[in-house]
């Protein structure tokens, strides 16, 4: 269990996951909704008692903090605008053709990033840029380059950083993608979903495989260093057939990382859902065929399982941290960046500085009033508890290096780890006697089998998930 030290370097005891070890009875036990754990406590746990002022204290702490100061920044930028609707959407957006409504937009990010850096100070390093939604590909060329001037001018952009884009096929050219790579993108993230014409036309989404297979090969040529793909299998009209010809089509494009989601179709949540035809949908057993499908098509291609949905080809940074013991994760996702604080920019956006986190009002009315009067839009956070950290750091150890050691966490936190952690460790035996993890006196090792479950075993250690079921039995019972 414990790491070995060569030269004064640890050196982790990773095992390449092999894929064919997820046995579809283990999948099928283990198909269940539960956090994503971009966060801990997770995004749900935020309170409206945590305000602007809350926030602005957390990043005048930073400014004032040497060990605060000495890494650098990750930035987030929300984009909500789309052209068209995807039915599956779970994401903050808003659907519009007039793309004026950006430049107001623009505008008002520029209030709210020159708020933020007068407490930030100037010019702090960012070593990792981000720009979700919606569709930031929704933005012009000259609205693009507009908010990289934005950001440039008040930070200072560390060479070498990760530098990404979230790319709608359907939105970009050749010359377009030449323009990112120009305005300092390293990364895109093509969101693909399914190559099948049916099922797009289910979800209200076409795009032709040789429109993105063009788009790709097009970015390899111009230099970006990572091309991302985003699939997700449980889509309407989606079968174990149609989902292996697209997984065949996804391993001939071979891009350096995928992304595989699990569709959730919660209709009472996400309006844009009711669109899609429930009889559609997949069952159960089809999608754990997919999920199954997909780890095997990915080992035999020669992808690497960096964690929880993601994959990566071996020679892509993302692999690399993950066998060198560097990888990380934030709200967007896995990261070889160091392990630090977020700001993030726009309507909704949610970050981190400090022990807090933070998210901005969700629609744009809100989120322009409150920078009109002068105010940050940040409406609802968290200021984390010492237990929060704890588990925290217990999560995201299991999530990104998949083990931890009882004594660097006895240490850090002057806990004693099996007396605090009693229950968990109790109920992570019947997971021991699957072969997921094995637990010593010494600390955890989840297994190469057990990789493609880490967010169930992350979840043994979710204090507010495990109150929740607590209540829940409580309710049965009364």
């Amino acid at each position: 269990m414990a790491p070995c030290v060569v030269g004064g370097t640890v050196l982790f005891n990773y095992r390449d996951p092999t894929m064919t070890v997820a046995s579809p009875d283990l999948l099928r036990q283990f198909d269940l909704n539960g956090p994503r754990y971009t966060s801990y406590p997770t995004a749900d746990r935020f309170v409206e008692a945590f305000t602007a002022d809350d926030y602005l204290q957390a990043l005048d702490q930073r400014r004032n903090s040497a060990s605060g100061r000495a890494l650098p920044l990750s930035v987030y930028v929300h984009v909500p605008f789309c052209e068209s609707l995807c039915y599956y959407c779970a994401c903050n957006k808003i659907i519009t053709k007039h793309h004026d409504k950006a430049d107001v937009y623009l505008k008002y990010l520029d209030l709210e990033l020159a708020l933020q850096a007068e407490h930030l100070g100037p010019q702090q390093s960012v070593s990792q840029i981000h720009l979700g939604g919606g569709t930031p590909t929704f933005l012009s060329d000259a609205q693009l380059a507009g908010l990289m001037a934005m950001l440039r001018h008040h930070f200072s952009l560390v060479p070498g950083g990760e530098y990404a884009i979230e790319v709608d096929p359907r939105t970009v050219d050749v010359g377009r993608l030449a323009v990112l790579a120009k305005l300092g993108f390293n990364r895109l993230s093509f969101g693909v979903q399914d190559f099948d014409t049916a099922v797009q036309k289910a979800v209200h989404r076409i795009q032709p495989a040789e429109q993105v297979f063009a788009l790709v090969a097009a970015a390899r040529k111009l230099g970006f260093e990572s091309i991302n793909v985003d699939l997700i299998y449980g889509l309407p009209l989606q079968t174990k057939e149609s989902f292996a010809r697209t997984l065949k089509q996804v391993n001939e494009l071979r891009p350096d990382r995928i992304a595989l989601y699990a569709y959730a179709h919660l209709p009472e949540r996400f309006k844009p859902q009711r669109r899609i035809v429930t009889a559609e949908l997949p069952p159960a057993a089809a999608r754990v065929a997919m999920l199954a499908d997909s780890l095997a098509a990915f080992d035999a291609a020669g992808y690497v399982c960096v964690g929880m949905d993601h994959f990566a080809l071996p020679d892509d940074p993302l692999a690399v941290a993950r066998r060198q013991g560097r990888l990380h994760r934030n709200f967007q996702g896995y990261s070889t960046q160091p392990d630090g604080d977020l700001v993030s920019l726009g309507v909704s956006a949610i970050g981190r500085v400090g022990a807090s986190y933070s998210q901005n009002t969700k629609t744009l009315e809100e989120y322009y009033d409150h920078l009109d009067q002068g105010r940050l839009p940040v409406v609802r956070g968290l200021a984390l508890s010492r237990d929060d950290l704890v588990r925290r750091t217990v999560i995201m150890a299991l999530m990104c290096q998949g083990q931890l050691q009882f004594e660097s966490i006895n240490l850090a936190y002057l806990i004693d780890f099996q007396s605090y952690f009693a229950s968990e460790l109790g109920a992570l035996q019947e997971m021991q006697a699957q072969g997921l993890v094995t637990v010593t006196d010494c600390g955890i090792d989840v297994s190469a089998k057990g990789w493609f479950f880490v967010r169930a075993i992350a979840m043994v250690f979710d204090r507010y998930l495990q109150a929740d079921r607590t209540r829940a039995r409580f309710s049965k019972i009364i």
